[in-house]
């Protein structure tokens, strides 16, 4: 099964400006994301869908397979994360590459290593899934949580908890999607609607550490520091 790496980065973001480019120490962003995927060595394509000829040019230095720009219909900012990949498979197969699995790697992931995919990959081949989902430990049970009246009063709060014992290490452990991979069979993506989170998707958990997902400066000074101290280059 052909498996194609596609790394969604259009231009234009409004949260962080040019995010997907922005210097991180001292290389684009997506930068990382297309080596993880090239140093995974499970590929036979790695793609940057992207609207940009800039950001096309800059994912060709770093080793990218760019044949085309992302279609101006899915430049927008209401264009949705699975179209995006359901043209990109089409855009191939219209060139003749056709691709039965497809991972999407988003380049606001750049602590994500090739060893994180091609664990992923391994999972995805031992239960003979239709999907792997990366995943990581939350920071916080959401056990500790709730929502609040407009007066914030707090009557019931801990509601949720009363009678589990209130110790944070006796409390169930929580994961969330981190964003970092995401791994699917092209037939999957046929449905409608598409249901990501069937029976045979299983998670892929990565360590927090790893599972940075830049949005603002805030996440993106975090990420630098983290990548400092364990020494990217």
């Amino acid at each position: 099964m052909r498996h194609l790496a596609i790394i969604p980065a259009r231009s234009g973001s409004k949260g962080l400006k040019d995010k997907n480019i922005k210097m991180l120490n001292n290389k684009p962003m997506m930068a990382y994301t297309i080596e993880a995927a090239l140093g995974a060595g499970i590929f036979d394509g790695v793609h940057v869908s992207t609207d940009s000829q800039e950001y096309a040019e800059i994912a060709k230095a770093y080793g990218a397979d760019m044949p085309f720009l992302r279609s101006e219909a899915l430049a927008t900012d209401g264009a949705g994360t699975w179209d995006v990949v359901s043209w990109t498979l089409e855009a191939y197969r219209r060139q003749g590459r056709e691709f039965g699995l497809v991972t999407l790697l988003q380049p606001t992931s750049p602590l994500r290593e090739a060893d994180d995919i091609q664990a992923a990959y391994k999972i995805f081949m031992e239960k003979n899934a239709d999907a792997v989902v990366s995943v990581c430990e939350m920071e916080h049970s959401p056990l500790w949580s709730n929502t609040l009246p407009e007066d914030g009063n707090m009557d019931g709060f801990l509601r949720q908890i009363q009678g589990k014992g209130q110790q944070r290490q006796g409390l169930p452990s929580y994961y969330r999607i981190n964003g970092a991979i995401y791994m699917v069979k092209a037939s999957l993506l046929k449905d409608e609607p598409l249901n990501l989170y069937g029976k045979h998707t299983y998670a892929y958990i990565m360590p927090k550490e790893r599972s940075a997902d830049i949005d603002d400066e805030y996440d993106f000074t975090v990420a630098e520091v983290m990548m400092t101290r364990r020494g990217f280059v």
